[in-house]
């Protein structure tokens, strides 16, 4: 399991690092012009926090893989973060909607990706948090 969460670690350290051009890749500048200051603010404010706890997570995962699997508190840890996970999941499932990817080839594909890795994500951390070796 250790060996999931170095992957996992590294996987959530890129995806934080990805949130910093989401402002200029959706064009949030035009898009979010339309909005009140503070509503233009809370999507930039809380996009970045969302990036500093992945961020968090990664680095969580990469220095106490062996805490997480190991202990009572690690795995009580791993069950907040599969369960955050599984509700990623779900949202990706069913809070999007088909339109934004249905048809189009890239945007399927980083759709099917984000459901993968959401999926592996929730099974690592509730594994863990079960108590079964994998």
């Amino acid at each position: 399991m250790e060996r999931h969460l170095s992957l996992i670690g590294v996987a959530m350290i890129l995806l934080a690092l990805v949130h910093i051009i989401f402002p200029k890749h959706f064009g949030w500048k035009k898009e979010l012009a339309s909005l009140s200051l503070v509503n233009r603010q809370m999507m930039m404010v809380h996009t970045a926090f969302i990036g500093l706890a992945v961020l968090l997570m990664g680095l969580l995962c990469l220095t106490a893989s062996g805490e997480l699997v190991h202990t009572a508190l690690g795995r009580r840890v791993s069950l907040g973060l599969g369960i955050y996970w599984g509700v990623r999941l779900f949202v990706q499932l069913f809070g999007y909607s088909t339109r934004l990817w249905r048809g189009k080839r890239f945007e399927t594909l980083v759709h099917v990706v984000l459901t993968i890795t959401w999926t592996y994500f929730s099974v690592v951390f509730l594994v863990i948090a079960s108590g079964t070796r994998g």
